[in-house]
C-alpha cells in the first residue's frame, strides 16, 4: 500500500499544465499514451491516404480500424467486433465502417499473473490497481480511431453499469462483453443498438 501510495502522489493528469499552447509536467511524471496509440496512428494513415487521393480504404494497426468508401466491389468495409476467447456463442455484431472506425479494449490479450491470478493490464485510476469487475471487452464505433480507442478504454475502467450509462449520456456506439459465473454476456449502448435497427 505505502508504494501504491508514493506512486500515485506522482500521478493524475492534474499535475500537467497547458501554457502558451506546451503541455508542462512538473517533473517525476511519466505520460503513457499507449491506450490511444494505436487508434492515433490509425487515423495519422487515413488522413495521409486522403491526401495522396485515395478516398476507398481500410486502415487496420493492431486490431484498431477505421474505413473510408467501400471495397473494390462495392460493398462497404464490413468487420466483426472482436469478442474475447470463449464468447463464440454470443451472436456477434457486424458492422460497415463507412466513415467510422472501431476499437476494442479488453483483459484477454494483455494480463499478467499475480500469484497464480490473472489480472488485467487495465489499471483503474480510483484504485491504482487493475480492474476487477468482470469486464472482459468494450468495442467503441466512432468518426475518429483515437477517440474509439480512448473511449473503449475508459468505459472498461468503468464497468458494465457505469460504462452503459455513459455510453448512453454521451451518445458512444459501444459493445460491452462481461464475463459472469454462466458465460459471457452483451449489451450494446442505445446509440449501437440504434445503428444495428
Amino acid at each position: 500500500p505505502e508504494a501504491l501510495d508514493a506512486a500515485r502522489a506522482r500521478a493524475g493528469w492534474q499535475r500537467l499544465t497547458l501554457q502558451a499552447g506546451r503541455l508542462r509536467q512538473p517533473g517525476g511524471a511519466t505520460l503513457d499514451l499507449s491506450a490511444i496509440a494505436k487508434g492515433f496512428a490509425v487515423d495519422q494513415i487515413a488522413r495521409l491516404l486522403h491526401a495522396r487521393g485515395f478516398g476507398d480504404h481500410l486502415v487496420e494497426v493492431g486490431g484498431e480500424l477505421r474505413g473510408s468508401g467501400v471495397r473494390p466491389d462495392g460493398q462497404p468495409w464490413w468487420v466483426d467486433l472482436q469478442l474475447p476467447p470463449g464468447a463464440e456463442g454470443l451472436p456477434g455484431t457486424r458492422v460497415a465502417l463507412h466513415g467510422l472506425a472501431v476499437a476494442t479494449s479488453g483483459d484477454y490479450l494483455r494480463h499478467f499473473s499475480d500469484e497464480g491470478v490473472s489480472r488485467s493490464h487495465t489499471l483503474d485510476p480510483r484504485t491504482g490497481g487493475p480492474i476487477t469487475h468482470g469486464l472482459a471487452s468494450v468495442s467503441v464505433l466512432h468518426a475518429e480511431c483515437v477517440l474509439a480507442d480512448a473511449w473503449s478504454t475508459a468505459l472498461t475502467v468503468l464497468g458494465i453499469e457505469h460504462g452503459l450509462a455513459c455510453a448512453r449520456e454521451r451518445g458512444l456506439a459501444a459493445l460491452f462483453v462481461q464475463r459472469t459465473s454462466r458465460g459471457f454476456v452483451e449489451r450494446l449502448s442505445p446509440a449501437l443498438e440504434a445503428m444495428a435497427a
